[in-house]
């Protein structure tokens, strides 16, 4: 089969069709029409979310709850500032795909409000090269969600080229992008999520590590034990002491929670309580008291056995 290239321009099952299915009418009227077209397209629509579908290549492995109760908590002060650009959806009249914009869609059809887009009339190769370029222009996505990109489009018999363009690289890195990324199907991949701090040569190392077909139905049969795992480059560690039987990766600890401030009626900063491992430290700064912090270092024993002495009252009073 020929490779759909960056100037493709015939009609064929992979591109997609005028959605009126003829000719575009000449003279007055054509000109007519095609001028609304633009104008249309040009201004910014408001579109019910529920209207928006999913279309393209995945390009997003997992979600980072964080962010995107960040971006909503931002959509729902300040309103949407970028709008998403969507394409109509054939033979389904008032209804659009998605071409870039996939979490602001989320996001604002949670709050209930409508989606800023600008609408294009767009085949899947535009789309899919508005998607990867929109993607790259952010400059987060992580190495295997470009891999992953990159794998899903050759496999949908997209040129190297293109592939290129949609991801703004050159073709011996998108080479070294399909090695990884033809290793790993989306379903496997959405396991581990997108891994922001592991780099190509670990995903390597993982390639290498499941070339054996028993190594891979091994570890694909251990991913749902990654359900727990919180995070995502804590996942690939898992999944990769799995492959070459390397020791498990030692669960992070937790961070410690931030100091607690204590100030007096007025608002003058009188302490800092810091809970960890291995005690509590109250800090009064001397600066912000002044004299304050003397006078209980002078007084930190009597101070100090008082409060046991009310700890223990405590306890016997329960």
């Amino acid at each position: 089969m020929a490779r759909k290239g960056i100037l493709t321009t015939d009609n064929t099952p992979s591109q997609r069709r005028n959605s009126g299915g003829g000719l575009a009418p000449r003279g007055a009227v054509g000109a007519l029409q095609s001028s609304l077209s633009k104008l249309q397209e040009n201004a910014v629509q408001d579109i019910d979310p529920h209207h928006i579908h999913q279309a393209g290549v995945v390009d997003r492995l997992g979600n980072d709850t964080q962010a995107d109760e960040a971006l909503k908590e931002s959509l729902r002060i300040y309103g949407q500032q970028v709008p998403v650009l969507v394409r109509p959806r054939d033979g389904a009249p008032g209804q659009y795909d998605i071409v870039y914009g996939r979490r602001r869609v989320l996001a604002l059809r949670d709050l209930g409000l409508p989606v800023k887009a600008m609408v294009r009339q767009l085949d899947d190769h535009a789309l899919v090269l508005a998607q990867g370029q929109e993607n790259t222009a952010r400059q987060d996505l992580s190495f295997i969600e470009k891999a992953s990109f990159a794998a899903q489009l050759d496999a949908l018999d997209y040129d190297r080229q293109t592939i290129a363009a949609a991801l703004s690289m050159d073709l011996p890195m998108v080479s070294r992008m399909l090695k990884v990324g033809r290793a790993f199907s989306v379903d496997f991949l959405v396991h581990i999520g997108s891994a922001p701090g592991i780099g190509r040569e670990r995903w390597m190392k993982l390639v290498a590590a499941m070339d054996a077909p028993e190594m891979r139905d091994r570890v694909e049969a251990r991913l749902p034990a990654l359900v727990p795992v919180p995070t995502s480059d804590a996942r690939f560690e898992q999944v990769l002491a799995w492959a070459t039987g390397a020791p498990p990766p030692k669960a992070a600890r937790p961070p410690a929670p931030p100091a607690r401030k204590i100030t007096s009626a007025n608002g003058i900063p009188l302490a800092k309580v810091k809970r960890t491992e291995s005690g509590v430290t109250v800090t009064i700064p001397a600066a912000d008291a002044p004299g304050f912090s003397n006078w209980i270092n002078a007084e930190a024993d009597t101070l100090i056995q008082d409060l046991y002495d009310r700890w223990l009252k405590t306890r016997s009073e329960d």
